[in-house]
Parts: structure tokens; sequence; C-alpha cells
């Protein structure tokens, strides 16, 4: 770990452009990699490359890969759904980073895609080969690889324009007296814990979530949630933000550790897309895993 303290020399300059000064020996876009991967903090806050920096400002600087660093394949098993010579969709257990980024350097689905193909993009960087979208760690289920750059900038645009579907299956607590509903709540970084997201109303960015009922138990209810708009952690924001936190949650709302201790009960069960060559729609949806329906079964 590296410290670097701001002086009045470099004070409102933005923190990517300080970096490459004080950093020579690093390029522009590794820099870029660095602060998107939570390797770079400023007063132990994730910031954007464009944050503007004030004399007394503290930058952290973890110890990162090199300019030599590339991505170990590593023979990791991954359930593959769907692969043809354009994408790839796969079905990550629960547990697994996506990709490398600060405290994770190995041992992620990206070091597991390096491994199973010699073909991936390159349009996400040296750390996240074919990496279109990303779901959490202890977050199971379906998400999509790019076997070559053309076909990840046209999923990449189905994603921005929320033309790409997702469907969740999400525990949460408390009884839904509601068959469906729509949550409409701008989400931003959480201003106390910039690790966390939150709803803010005056500078968040819009963001949707469509849910409905699927079962009811005691005091839990099993919920099926689309995303409309695709923000960081949005269906754990916005359950807790209606009061009913997803189970097992330690980061977001209250959860229910009586009921599941071991992450939060959050699964990608459904994707759709258009595929990049034939333009075709393609759906695929897994079932719930051991775990999860072992947790329904116990509330039945």
């Amino acid at each position: 770990m590296k410290n670097l303290k701001i002086s009045s020399k470099y004070a409102g300059l933005r923190l990517d452009k300080v970096l490459a000064i004080l950093l020579e020996s690093t390029s522009r876009s590794k820099i870029q990699e660095y602060i998107d991967n939570g390797f770079i903090l400023v007063n132990s806050k994730q910031e954007k490359a464009s944050f503007k920096l004030k004399e007394g400002n503290e930058i952290s600087i973890a110890d990162f890969p090199n300019e030599e660093y590339k991505l170990d394949a590593e023979n990791i098993s991954l359930d593959v759904v769907y692969e043809d010579d354009d994408v790839m969709v796969i079905n990550k257990p629960k547990g697994l980073v996506v990709h490398p980024g600060a405290g994770n350097l190995n041992h992620t689905l990206a070091n597991a895609l390096k491994y199973h193909s010699d073909s991936l993009s390159k349009l996400g960087g040296e750390f996240r080969p074919g990496i279109v979208h990303r779901i959490d760690k202890d977050t199971g289920g379906l998400l999509i690889v790019a076997k070559n750059d053309e076909a990840h900038a046209f999923l990449s645009k189905q994603l921005s324009d929320h033309t790409l579907g997702r469907s969740y299956y999400a525990l949460v607590l408390g009884t839904i007296s509601e068959n469906e509903g729509k949550i409409i709540a701008p989400i931003g970084r959480d201003k106390q814990y910039r690790q966390k997201m939150a709803v803010d109303l005056r500078n968040g960015k819009y963001a949707e979530t469509y849910f409905k009922v699927i079962e009811r138990f005691a005091n839990a209810t099993l919920v099926e949630c689309e995303l409309k708009t695709g923000r960081t952690h949005q269906i754990r924001v916005h359950m807790t933000y209606i009061n009913h936190p997803i189970i097992g949650d330690e980061v977001y709302g209250k959860g229910n550790r009586k009921i599941y201790d071991d992450g939060q009960l959050l699964f990608a069960h459904k994707i759709h897309f258009i595929h990049p060559k034939t333009k075709k729609e393609m759906e695929f949806s897994v079932p719930l895993p051991k775990y999860f329906l072992d947790v329904l079964e116990s509330l039945r």
C-alpha cells in the first residue's frame, strides 16, 4: 500500500491526470482500470477518474499489478449454458468474483474464462476479458460473455438501452401484500459509505425495478425481479428502500441471518438478448440452486 498526500500544486486537477504525473511509468489506460476496480482510493473512498482533488487529500494506492501484470488462466470449472463463436452464457456460482479488483487478483470468473477460451473480447481491458456485465460475488446465476469486440459492442448497446433483459429471484424479509409492483427510485453512491449504493432522490441516476410475488411465507416473500435499468446493487437497494431487504444481505437493510447467513438470497435465473450476429432473440433460464431451494423448503 502506498499513500500520497496532495499538495497545493495538484489541487483542482482530476484524479487520473495527477496519477498520470505521479505514476509516470504506468499507462493512462491502466490507471483508469485501477481506479475503476478500486485499487486507488481518495480519503479511503472510491472516486471516479474525473474527481477533482483538493489540497490535503490522501490517495491510497493498493498493491495492484504493475504494467507487466497478465491475467492468469485458471482451471476453474464453469457451468456453460450456451456457447458459439460470438457469445457464452455462464451460470456463475455464488461466491465467485466476476473480475479482479482490489483484494481479488485471482480465482475470478475472468481467470476461468481465460482458461476456457482463447477468444474473448478485449474491450473491457486486461482485467475483464469478455465481461459485458457483472453480478455480485454472493449472487449466483446467468451472465453473458462476449467472445469478440464486435459482439461486446453490440451487447453493451443492448445493456445501455435496456433491451438486454435480466430476471432474478429474491427472497425478501416480510410479507409483501401486493401481487406485483414497480419501484422507481434513483440510485447513487451512498454519501457516508462510498462502497455502498443508496436511493438518492436529488443526484441519483434513474433506476426502475419491476417485481411480482411468487410465494409468501410467514415472514418472507419470494419475488421475481426484472431489471428495467442496471444500476449497481439495484435490486438490493430497491428492496431495502421499500422495507423488504433481501434475506442474508449483510450490506443493505437488516436482512435476516436466522433464515440464511451466507450472503444475499438473490439469483439471476433468466436472461434474454438479441444475438450479435444472427440478430435473433435468445432466452436462457436456469433453476434455483440447491442452497436456495433448501431455504424455501425450510420455510414451507
